[in-house]
């Protein structure tokens, strides 16, 4: 990997587990906000506390450099999800909006992330290889 690309990445990793990392504590201790959202897609409280769990684990993963390639899959998974969410039931209007914008920013990092550390997937590691 290039070093320019690898400065990329790890600033995009931050910049995603600084934005996951900031919703946990209001999803862990059931904020309003979180137990409203999670309500309306009919997912509360299970579903927002396994949506802790694994950000938390993503976020983990994002911070070491031999998995932080995963870190960014399952990112870029969970905001798939949320982006889902955002668009058949939640909307992008207002505060609960707001978090689909952060959701829809987290995911296009999390996808430079995985298209910049492609070779560490070994299951495309030849489909991409340079």
């Amino acid at each position: 990997m290039k070093k320019s690309h690898r400065i990329i990445s790890w600033v995009l990793q931050i910049v995603v587990f600084a934005l996951i990392a900031q919703t946990l504590p209001a999803k862990f201790s059931a904020a309003p906000m979180t137990v409203e959202l999670f309500t309306e897609l009919g997912m509360e409280p299970h579903g927002r506390i396994i949506t802790a769990v694994f950000e938390l684990i993503a976020c983990v993963l994002l911070l070491i450099p031999a998995s932080s390639v995963y870190g960014a899959l399952l990112a870029a998974g969970l905001m798939s999800g949320a982006l889902i969410g955002h668009i058949t039931k939640l909307g992008f209007a207002g505060d609960i909006g707001q978090m689909g914008f952060m959701a829809a920013a987290i995911f296009l990092c999390a996808l430079v992330i995985l298209f910049l550390r492609r070779t560490q997937l070994p299951l495309i590691k030849r489909m991409f290889a340079s």
